[in-house]
């Protein structure tokens, strides 16, 4: 369903604002369609299999470690860490690779970021790909951090809570990020494999040991809790309902979204709403996969829509 593993044939680091330096590697064809994919997270970085959504053949595909994850420094940097740094990152990463079009693709929080930033920059959005949408409004994250999905995983639950005392659990998000941002490593790395392992646990249809392995790596662990919390803590320094009040300006770009029925952790509600004042983007709901983009079905729809504008945007 996927394209072979391909490696990359260049790296960069690009210092950007201090003290930050990004990991970006380009992948594919240097004269295919320039595309560039959005890891999750906040804080995740990208995974090898995430090239593999692109034919190499046609593409130009440009994947980076955003802010403080990954493989960029300093790891899990909370410090300038903001939507708007993200969205100006995008910017001198396509300069210096001397791109005037690309297509964004993003997941989760990905596509959050896909959004800003062709909400920003329409003229350099070719198409979007969006899966698993996450608009970062306070419902959404009420619903996963704080109370919804806790009902519909009550065991997973109590794990999740384990490190926070019962005094503190009416606000969980701002107990984590006390923890999250403690001098305290042990009480720091206790609270990041908590919040991470939540997500892990929770992010697919029936559970998959390797997304949960994933998850619960202390690198990835320790930048996703941290970084993800800030944003959360933050309002993901985005204004009331931004991206949907925003969606005029990208109406016109070519947009296929991907959505999982059974989405626990960013549920279907955001890309119906989504869709409702976007009716132009072609919403696509799988019917048996959660919130992973290495969901069977999900992986077969994000395929097929690059494979899609690898023909479109050739025209």
């Amino acid at each position: 369903m996927t394209y072979p593993q391909s490696q990359p044939y260049k790296t960069h680091r690009l210092k950007v604002d201090p003290p930050h330096e990004l990991y970006i590697e380009e992948c594919g064809n240097p004269d295919g369609i320039p595309a560039v994919f959005l890891h999750g997270g906040p804080g995740s970085g990208c995974e090898a299999y995430h090239r593999q959504l692109f034919d190499p053949e046609r593409y130009r595909i440009v994947l980076f470690d955003q802010r403080g994850a990954g493989r960029s420094t300093p790891h899990a940097e909370l410090e300038g860490n903001t939507t708007q740094n993200l969205v100006a990152d995008m910017e001198k990463i396509r300069e210096l690779l001397g791109i005037d079009q690309w297509l964004v693709f993003g997941g989760s929080w990905g596509s959050t970021l896909a959004l800003a930033y062709a909400e920003t920059h329409p003229a350099h959005t070719s198409a979007l790909v969006l899966r698993g949408i996450f608009l970062c409004r306070p419902k959404e994250i009420h619903w996963f951090y704080q109370e919804g999905a806790s009902k519909i995983y009550p065991d997973l639950w109590q794990d999740y809570l384990a490190p926070i005392a019962e005094d503190e659990r009416g606000d969980l998000v701002n107990a984590f990020y006390r923890r999250l941002t403690s001098e305290d490593k042990a009480e720091r790395e206790a609270a990041a494999q908590a919040w991470s392992v939540w997500e892990g646990r929770t992010a697919t249809l029936a559970g998959r040991k390797e997304v949960i392995d994933h998850f619960a790596d202390m690198h990835v662990a320790v930048s996703l809790a941290r970084i993800e919390c800030h944003y959360f803590v933050n309002n993901s320094f985005l204004e009331e309902n931004q991206l949907i009040r925003d969606v005029d300006k990208i109406r016109h770009i070519p947009t296929v979204i991907i959505h999982g029925r059974y989405d626990m952790v960013c549920p279907i509600e955001s890309a119906w709403e989504l869709h409702q004042a976007w009716p132009e983007a072609d919403l696509q709901i799988i019917g048996d996969a959660g919130h992973a983009a290495s969901e069977p079905g999900i992986i077969k729809a994000l395929v097929a829509a690059t494979n899609r504008f690898a023909k479109e945007l050739k025209r």
